[in-house]
């Protein structure tokens, strides 16, 4: 497992397996959510046997899956409802994690500084600095 701490309640990995679940709770995470579509590359798991685990490793579960390339305001409402109701801190996962921060950032457009928006991608090992800085232009309308 690659998990990429990000804040305090947000972290993110790239493609987890069923197996990688009991030590995602171990690690102390409360939630995972999956950002990536079922059946995006041959021999991904499916969201539904890495929902499986998590509730039965006692953890709670949301699927927002994120086309890449294809972010839309229904998706960035799907992504805010989640983090809402998810118990902290969450584990996020896609196939490389970029989608998963990429929707992070945008969500903290507005509620924190944009320096420290990318300062705490960055210290994750991804850069966002573009995505904030297009989010920000736009008004933060994420």
């Amino acid at each position: 497992m690659d998990l990429r701490r990000i804040s305090d309640t947000f972290s993110v990995s790239p493609q987890i397996e069923p197996d990688d679940v009991p030590g995602i709770k171990a690690a102390g995470f409360r939630s995972i959510m999956c950002n990536r579509p079922d059946g995006e590359e041959a021999g991904q798991p499916d969201h539904a046997a890495i929902e499986a685990a998590a509730r039965q490793a006692g953890l709670d579960f949301a699927d927002v899956p994120i086309v890449s390339g294809g972010l839309s305001a229904a998706d960035m409402a799907d992504f805010k409802a989640a983090l809402a109701e998810l118990p902290a801190p969450v584990l996020a996962y896609c196939r490389s994690g970029t989608r998963c921060t990429m929707m992070w950032s945008i969500h903290q457009i507005g509620q924190m500084p944009e320096n420290e928006i990318i300062g705490a991608a960055a210290d994750a090992g991804y850069d966002m600095r573009a995505v904030v800085a297009q989010m920000a232009a736009q008004g933060g309308k994420g």
